[in-house]
């Protein structure tokens, strides 16, 4: 089992920047794909950014693209996602997701373990 703990979300104004984190403990050598979803009351779970810890790639969506980052501290067993010039719309529970598996993919019924989720909310 993966264990994944989320933290850093609060309250921004729109434009603003906020640094999710995402702390994996238990057998973590068995995630091999780490990725951020994002739900909105009466919305599906959305994708938001993914990453390949074998070779680090990454994909974000078009409506994060350019403004969210990925990242990783292998040391500390921690994954980031940087969101800059935030909106209104990016209002969501962000969770952090896993997957054994090291094809990197969108959907959320592909992931392993999950987080219990952080609030994020951006004022206008």
């Amino acid at each position: 089992q993966v264990q994944l703990v989320e933290s850093g979300g609060g309250l921004v104004q729109a434009g603003g920047s906020l640094k999710l984190s995402c702390a994996a403990s238990g057998r973590t050598f068995t995630a091999r794909t780490m990725a951020w979803f994002r739900q909105a009351p009466g919305k599906e779970r959305e994708f938001v950014a993914g990453l390949s810890l074998s070779g680090d790639s990454t994909y974000y969506p078009d409506s994060v693209k350019g403004r969210f980052t990925i990242s990783r501290d292998a040391a500390k067993n921690t994954v980031y996602l940087q969101m800059n010039s935030l909106n209104p719309e990016d209002t969501a529970v962000y969770y952090c997701a896993a997957r054994r598996d090291s094809y990197l993919l969108a959907r959320p019924g592909s992931y392993d373990y999950w987080g219990q989720g952080t609030q994020v909310t951006v004022s206008s």
